[in-house]
């Protein structure tokens, strides 16, 4: 039970890592799209991930493709509302913002989650869980340099989204417990999101030009791998077990933000950035060691069992047991 669940675990992490990279490809393509208003972004990067969802659904075996579980709907649209808050304010603080400031922000979801999940879902945050959150939390804190802009009001707005994508990131670890399927997820959640920025988005419209459209068609599949990596992620391991591993968004967006808009990190940014590697490493190393010293016990326990259940292993220890008795023995 124990491996299979560190099993889960390192899948946990791995397609988290991989949903990270999408979303800060996505927000790399938010940016390049220039000065497209928030809620047309918005809808086309939900419009994008709801097709390759729906196409993903239709390819599926069987009857019910967009059939939802009775017990999950009520979760689903929680994740759907505070999902789709989210996003419109992490795409307006992304347009206001360094990439990198606004990722930054943004992956204060992590820190929300685990907060969230001990009330919702019941899972208790170890010790160095709540130390290696506090650890990366404290990492971002040289990147976004509080003194400096932290109230601001875009910085607040960032903020807020990092809360609505923590508690959405909860009702989506509830949902995937409950056994929903990941593709009904994202395609419920990029559907519902489309719905909710049609009426905004027709008050303000602007036309994007070829290369904007790109930009928006980029926003979208790369959300869509964002969204499949952090189902898959949750649905494999609890929120504060993998959570941690959100803030290497921050990193590939630091990256992408230097080499295509020229965003140089200052010192204390590259300090942040070693701070939060840190605390992703250690999170390994811990793992790494729990799953050495499992596989020792196990071996261990399989090679007593074997002494203990062999022919000669039996009359050793009777023989020991024999002589015990005959030592215990009062001599004359």
């Amino acid at each position: 039970m124990e491996t299979a669940y560190r099993r889960n675990l390192s899948k946990g992490i791995l397609y988290t890592i991989i949903s990270s990279l999408g979303f800060a490809a996505m927000s790399f393509c938010v940016k390049g799209a220039g000065d497209l208003p928030t809620m047309e972004k918005a809808f086309f990067r939900n419009a994008v991930a709801a097709v390759i969802a729906v196409v993903t659904l239709m390819n599926m075996p069987g009857p019910g493709r967009f059939k939802t579980k009775k017990e999950t709907r009520g979760a689903l649209l929680l994740r759907v509302t505070f999902g789709t808050i989210g996003l419109m304010a992490n795409f307006w603080a992304i347009g206001q913002m360094g990439l990198a400031d606004s990722n930054v922000l943004n992956k204060m979801s992590p820190f929300f989650t685990i907060i969230a999940s001990v009330f919702i879902l019941k899972e208790k945050p170890t010790k160095l869980d709540n130390a290696l959150v506090v650890m990366a939390f404290a990492g971002t804190l040289f990147v976004i340099k509080p003194s400096a802009g932290l109230a601001a009001f875009p910085a607040l707005v960032g903020l807020f989204s990092g809360f609505c994508a923590g508690m959405a990131y909860t009702f989506l670890r509830l949902v995937t417990t409950r056994g929903e399927r990941s593709q009904v997820v994202v395609f419920y959640f990029s559907f519902l999101s489309c719905l909710a920025c049609v009426p905004f988005m027709l008050f303000n419209f602007k036309m994007p030009t070829v290369h904007q459209f790109l930009w928006l068609v980029g926003t979208g599949a790369f959300a869509a791998v964002g969204q499949f990596g952090v189902t898959a992620a949750y649905k494999y391991a609890p929120a504060k077990d993998v959570s941690v591993f959100n803030y290497t968004q921050v990193l590939f967006s630091a990256l992408l933000g230097f080499l295509y808009f020229r965003e140089s990190p200052d010192l204390l940014s590259w300090i942040g950035y070693a701070v939060i590697i840190g605390a992703a490493a250690i999170k390994w190393k811990n793992e790494s060691d729990f799953i050495h010293a499992e596989k020792e016990r196990r071996i261990a326990r399989r090679k007593a069992q074997a002494e203990t259940s062999s022919p000669s292993g039996s009359r050793s220890q009777a023989g020991k047991r024999g002589q015990a008795r005959t030592e215990s023995r009062p001599q004359n």
